[in-house]
């Protein structure tokens, strides 16, 4: 028997809609990178982009456990000196309440351009309203 291997042209793509209301962001953030890499196909191949596209509704609405809101920090260096700065959560979900969401699933994507192949097939939402109703998405079961 021979390992079936996808190629490029031959992947079928399926669009999913998750809703983050209630969901912990960690484990949301997980199932969808894991939707996105093509991890849940049989077919799926480490080399070739295998993945379903996703779009996130009601961003704002995702919860983070602890004292999360408070600790933890989004660093960004601009390389330039005196550009290094930090922003709480709390503040992010203020001035960008999707960002954070973004975030979480593009630090769990692979680092290269494939991963940034499949983050471009990722569309994150504030609230339940979506353009992509012509793709007639499926919900992705959390």
């Amino acid at each position: 028997m021979k390992t079936q291997l996808a190629k490029k042209g031959e992947v079928e793509r399926k669009w999913y809609v998750a809703d983050a209301t209630g969901q912990t962001l960690g484990r949301f953030a997980v199932k969808v990178a894991r939707t996105l890499m093509g991890k849940n196909k049989p077919s799926f191949t480490n080399h070739v982009d295998t993945g379903d596209f996703v779009i996130v509704i009601n961003a704002e609405k995702i919860k983070v456990t602890g004292k999360k809101m408070d600790i933890k920090k989004y660093i960004h260096h601009t390389q330039w000196p005196g550009g290094y700065s930090e922003t709480p959560l709390k503040d992010l979900r203020i001035r960008k309440p999707g960002h954070a969401v973004r975030l979480a699933i593009r630090r769990m994507l692979p680092k290269t351009r494939l991963g940034g192949h499949m983050l471009s097939k990722l569309k994150v939402y504030v609230g339940s309203d979506h353009p992509h109703t012509a793709q007639k998405p499926e919900v992705l079961s959390l």
